[in-house]
């Protein structure tokens, strides 16, 4: 196909498309829009900035308008699930665009904003629904939405909803949905495992994929610099000394790493925000209406914003740490060279983020090129201390969130009664070590646990109770009763403290209470 009237769609639709300036259809678009007009479902595979938004919003405008109905308060017919509220706006921007002439209502619903407005655009009743699935469900929870009479489901970035942080919400939501329905899927990346989930809700699928899964767009130019930890902060505000960096997408893995680097910059005159998700609606909008209209040529952001934002002209994207999931590198660099355009992409890669990099050159199927440090930076890097393990500061990452917080920012803490007590020293029986670590598991924040650390100069034992580890040497009660387990000293035939070998010695002195 080269020409979008060839694909027999409504003239209004035509008309707007032609507004945009769209010329001919991109390969996704080609492949995907005639099996949508079919009424089939479908699993399209393409990279970031290949036109996936319209592939389905085409279609999908033509077959409602179609086929008229008379719009139901509380219900709608089809809806669109994506990860983000940023994504959920664009797609829903799009909508509008391409069916600014049609007789169609289309919504955005997504968390961090009051609810009541989108409650009342419910009761007027829509046609199309663009809505993240936790907002979603508390409407439907509310009786203020019902999906029961939806006709088309699609799920964008669907690699991301089916994982595990979607899951169930997803299954939650299909399963109130009716089973005579068209599905489609759309992503960059589909590993297979997911691959296989969706297929298990699609009938009968067609898949397109015009690249190979996870493969890097063509035209950014991709390196990476290894450089320590400590000195990643100087060499950013270095390379931004270079005026080609006009608009420049920064990375980070965390949302408290997020805010340092803008502080970091800040501190040297260089205007930044930051959009992660413990932001408020308002300000990750502010903040993104800022980069795109060039109030400040530096946004840093968590992963949050690399799925699916399309923000012009990006010259540059900057990982400042490398993702722990190989994919989202794939989501990363796609926001620049977009729609033809050429683009750059730099790494930063401490040592103990070289595995990460293998990970990535194995899934992208290339070798990412190496640059050197620059040279006044060279000295600093050598006289830097080793970085720190990152399974040892927090955990393995987490998309977008700091480690030990919730979606609100603070600590979370173990319930009583499961905190890790402090393990003992080594080994009167053999037994080794052991140092507490809590892991961030994927699609949450999980607090860390930490043992209380053991007075200096005092020996811990193998046996604990009741009062707490050995080796403390805590008082008796009122100064007498039983002795403290320290004090016993050790058995020298069993290795054992006294009070263990000798169990009358336990209730000396009262015994216990």
């Amino acid at each position: 196909m080269s020409s979008f009237s060839e694909f027999g769609l409504n003239s209004l639709i035509l008309d707007a498309v032609s507004a945009k300036g769209y010329q001919s259809p991109t390969p996704i678009q080609a492949q995907s829009i005639p099996v949508i007009l079919e009424g089939r479902d479908l699993c399209g595979i393409a990279q970031t900035g290949t036109g996936k938004t319209a592939a389905f919003a085409l279609p999908i405008l033509h077959q409602l308008a179609a086929r008229p109905a008379r719009r139901q308060s509380r219900g709608c017919r089809a809806l669109i699930l994506a990860p983000t509220r940023e994504l959920c706006s664009q797609i829903e921007e799009n909508f509008r665009a391409y069916g600014e002439r049609l007789d169609l209502r289309t919504g955005v619903i997504f968390g961090g904003v009051s609810m009541g407005r989108q409650v009342q655009m419910c009761q007027r009743g829509l046609d199309i629904i663009v809505a993240t699935p936790g907002r979603l469900l508390d409407l439907i929870d509310q009786r203020a939405l019902s999906i029961e009479r939806i006709e088309i489901l699609v799920l964008d970035e669907a690699d991301q909803m089916m994982d595990l942080g979607f899951i169930h919400p997803l299954r939650r939501i299909i399963s109130m949905i009716p089973k005579e329905r068209q599905t489609l899927f759309f992503s960059a990346t589909m590993p297979r495992q997911i691959q296989a989930l969706a297929e298990s809700m699609l009938q009968n699928p067609v898949q397109v994929a015009v690249r190979p899964v996870a493969t890097t767009a063509e035209r950014v130019e991709q390196s990476v610099i290894h450089v320590p930890t400590s000195v990643k902060p100087a060499l950013l505000r270095q390379i931004l000394l270079d005026p080609a960096m006009e608009k420049v997408l920064v990375f980070t893995r965390t949302k408290h790493g997020a805010d340092k680097v803008v502080r970091q910059l800040e501190q040297v005159g260089e205007p930044a925000a930051a959009i992660h998700g413990n932001k408020s609606q308002p300000q990750r909008e502010r903040a993104l209406a800022g980069f795109k209209a060039g109030n400040m040529r530096v946004l840093v952001a968590t992963d949050i914003a690399a799925r699916g934002i399309h923000v012009d002209e990006v010259s540059h994207v900057v990982n400042y740490d490398l993702p722990n999931v190989p994919e989202s590198y794939v989501h990363r660099i796609g926001r620049t060279a977009r729609a033809g355009a050429a683009g750059i992409a730099i790494s930063f890669c401490n040592h103990e983020e070289r595995a990460y990099l293998r990970d990535i050159e194995r899934l992208t199927r290339q070798a990412i090129p190496v640059l050197p440090l620059p040279a006044d930076l060279a000295s600093a890097a050598a006289s830097a201390p080793p970085d720190a393990p990152i399974m040892q500061q927090r955990g393995r990452p987490n998309q977008g969130q700091s480690h030990g917080h919730n979606q609100g920012g603070r600590p979370q803490q173990q319930p009583r009664g499961q905190q890790q007590r402090p393990q003992s020293a080594p080994a009167q029986h053999g037994r080794p070590q052991q140092n507490p670590r809590a892991r961030a598991e994927t699609g949450t924040a999980q607090g860390h646990a930490h043992g209380r650390p053991q007075e200096h100069g005092r020996p811990a034992h193998a046996g604990q109770g009741k009062g707490g580890p050995g080796g403390q040497g805590q008082a008796p009660r009122g100064g007498q009763g039983r002795p403290s387990r320290q004090g016993g000293g050790m058995d020298e035939q069993t290795g054992l403290p006294r009070f263990l070998s000798n169990p009358g010695q336990r209730n000396q002195g009262g015994g216990r209470r």
